[in-house]
């Protein structure tokens, strides 16, 4: 564990629970994954660490579902992901120039903001036009920078129309994966990742893969409006947790 000496154990144990409890919902519903773990990681660790650590996570995870995004992703997720990885780096440059204290309350807020996102109404199957994608994908980058969470303005994109949930699930996936390697590569590029934050990352992955699993296993054995009436529940009560521990 000397890879690890520059965490307290604290660190570590705060790090585990909430990286296992966001595995899980990841699983059961393709998203949450950062919108879920960086508010509370980022209590822990620095802004900066957090997003780091989990953009190291969840592009290893989109990498083991690479088949099931090939095979099931609608074609606005290539678009997306184009202007995500656009959009990263200066999110990245954002973060590192914003004191961690109101960094750690903007990215309470994004956590809050897509609790209310996916509470919105559906829309019908339609797919956007090419505006609304693009700025999908720009902001979803700016965000995966600023806060590990490209998933505020993805999720409504895609869990808002009436399309099979498998493929909104695989588009999601996709997307969450590219974002989560230009946050790395942007972080590298940048001179913020530091080798401790890679092997927090990589110790803590099989964590990742253990909740994930679970949680695959219970997705579409819930019916849509409890799968999200659960997630809107756990998202509310990560921002609010972050917002009180501010406060």
């Amino acid at each position: 564990m000397e890879f690890l000496a520059g965490f307290s154990a604290v660190q570590i144990a705060v790090a585990v629970a909430a990286t296992l409890g966001a595995a899980f919902i990841r699983g059961l519903t393709g998203f949450g994954f950062g919108i879920l773990l960086v508010p509370i990681l980022a209590l822990a660790l620095t802004p900066v660490e957090a997003v780091l650590a989990i953009n190291i996570m969840a592009g290893l995870l989109a990498l083991t579902e690479i088949r099931l995004i090939l095979r099931e992703a609608e074609k606005s997720a290539l678009t997306i992901s184009i202007w995500v990885a656009i959009g990263t780096a200066p999110g990245l440059m954002l973060l590192a120039a914003t004191p961690p204290g109101l960094a750690r309350f903007l990215i309470a807020l994004v956590a809050l903001s897509a609790f209310i996102a996916v509470l919105l109404p559906r829309h019908g199957p339609a797919q956007p036009g090419t505006v609304t994608t693009t700025a999908v994908g720009l902001s979803a980058g700016l965000l995966t920078g600023f806060a590990a969470m490209p998933g505020p303005p993805v999720v409504p994109y895609y869990v808002g129309r009436d399309i099979p949930r498998t493929t909104a699930k695989a588009s999601m996936i996709g997307i969450f994966g590219v974002a989560a390697a230009a946050g790395v590569a942007s972080g590298t590029a940048i001179g913020v990742l530091e080798w401790r934050i890679v092997w927090l990352g990589l110790a803590l992955f099989p964590l990742v893969l253990f909740g994930n699993w679970l949680g695959s296993l219970a997705f579409g054995k819930v019916s849509d409006a409890l799968w999200r009436s659960f997630v809107g529940v756990v998202l509310a009560a990560a921002a609010i947790a972050a917002l009180v521990k501010l406060v």
